[in-house]
C-alpha cells in the first residue's frame, strides 16, 4: 500500500491545510464566540460530516480518474495550485483579516447549527481542492488499490481536520483574545500561512504524476 515516507508527508500536508484558516475555521470560531462552546461543537459535528462526504466522493471519483482520464487529473492539479495561490494572496494582501477576529452572528437552534456546519464544510472549496488536487499526489496506482489508498488517506485527513477544528472551537475565545492583544502575531500568522500556501502551490504545479 502506501509507503511510510509518503504517509508522513501526506500527514504533514493534511495538518498544514487543517491549520490554514478557511471557511470552516472562521465559521466555528465565530459561532463559538457569539453563541458559546456548545453551539460551536454542534456546528463542528456538521463540519466533520461534510469532511466525510468529501472523502467518500473523492475516493470513488479518483479511482475512475486515475484509471481513465490522465488529462483530467492534470487539469485538477493546475486548478488546485491556482486556488492555493489565491489563498496565499488572501493571507498576504494588505489589510487581510485574521479568522481569529470576532464576527457577529445571530443565535441559531442546534439543528440549524448542525446544518450550517455541514453546508459550510460541503461548500468549502479548500476541502474540495485538497481532495481533488493535493491528495492524488500521494496515491501511487502501482502500490495497490487506488480506492483503498484514497480511503486511508481520506480518513487520515478527516481525523486531522476534525481534531484541529475541535481544538480551535473549544479554545476560540482564548485564541481570539490573545491575537486581539498581540496584533504583531496576528499579522505574522497571516504571512506565514501565505508563504507556506504559496510553497505548496508551487510544489503541486511541478510535481509529476507517477505513471501507472
Amino acid at each position: 500500500m502506501i509507503s511510510t515516507s509518503h504517509f508522513i508527508l501526506f500527514f504533514g500536508a493534511a495538518l498544514l491545510m487543517a491549520l490554514t484558516p478557511g471557511p470552516n475555521m472562521i465559521y466555528l470560531i465565530s459561532r463559538s464566540l457569539c453563541q458559546g462552546r456548545a453551539a460551536g461543537v454542534m456546528s463542528w459535528f456538521g463540519v466533520v460530516l461534510g469532511f466525510t462526504v468529501h472523502m467518500c466522493s473523492a475516493a470513488l471519483g479518483l479511482t475512475a480518474l486515475f484509471m481513465a482520464v490522465p488529462l483530467g487529473y492534470e487539469i485538477l492539479k493546475i486548478a488546485g495550485a491556482i486556488y492555493l495561490l489565491w489563498l496565499a494572496w488572501q493571507a498576504l494582501r494588505p489589510g487581510a483579516r485574521s479568522p481569529f477576529e470576532t464576527r457577529e452572528l445571530a443565535p441559531q437552534s442546534p439543528r440549524k447549527l448542525f446544518t450550517m456546519g455541514l453546508l459550510t464544510s460541503i461548500l468549502n472549496p479548500k476541502v474540495a481542492i485538497f481532495y481533488l488536487s493535493v491528495l492524488p499526489q500521494f496515491i501511487t496506482p502501482e502500490s495497490g488499490s487506488v480506492l483503498g489508498q484514497s480511503l486511508l488517506l481520506g480518513s487520515t485527513q478527516v481525523a486531522i481536520g476534525a481534531t484541529v477544528n475541535l481544538l480551535v472551537t473549544l479554545s476560540a475565545a482564548g485564541i481570539s483574545q490573545w491575537f486581539a492583544s498581540n496584533r504583531f502575531w496576528m499579522r505574522l500568522q497571516n504571512q506565514l500561512m501565505g508563504m507556506v500556501l504559496g510553497a505548496l502551490a508551487v510544489r503541486l504545479l511541478f510535481q509529476q504524476r507517477t505513471p501507472a
